[in-house]
């Protein structure tokens, strides 16, 4: 469990400088390339993932979710629901709104906890791994796409 958690809590970045950030003005040096493709290819991202998922609202904690789902398929590992509202730092109440929602869309399943009757697991499902495999594949190859420019 501590593992799991340690993965969750892991997803924080450091902050970036300011100096990043400032907005350029009118007549100033252009900014930063690495930022301008940064924020081009999260632009990007966020359009491959609506199109790719059509009409469902993976965005925000639900995203965090299924990010976190795909993390734990890959290693092998299950987590509860509690899991899953802590880790999109949402209340459980809300969390658990959020995985019905990804059941009715055939991307994740419950299930009780064999060990420990009292905990709902929650999986992503076959059609959820491919789904998100796909996706996953397809940020890869649009990433390939902006590497050229960064060289």
């Amino acid at each position: 469990m501590d593992q799991i958690h340690d993965l969750l809590a892991s997803r924080g970045e450091a902050p970036v400088p300011a100096s990043r950030l400032a907005p350029v003005a009118p007549g100033d040096a252009s900014p930063a390339p690495a930022l301008l493709e940064q924020v081009s290819f999260s632009i990007r991202m966020r359009r491959i993932r609506r199109s790719h998922f059509g009409s469902a609202e993976l965005s925000g904690p639900v995203w965090d979710m299924m990010l976190d789902l795909m993390l734990a398929n890959t290693h092998g590992r299950a987590l509860s629901a509690s899991d899953l509202a802590t880790g999109a730092a949402v209340p459980l109440s809300s969390g658990l709104r959020m995985i019905a929602a990804l059941e009715r869309l055939g991307l994740a399943q419950r299930s009780i906890d064999e060990r420990d009757r009292r905990r709902t697991i929650v999986r992503l499902t076959e059609s959820g791994i491919e789904r998100m495999a796909s996706y996953f594949d397809k940020i890869g190859a649009a990433w390939q796409d902006i590497r050229p420019m960064a060289a």
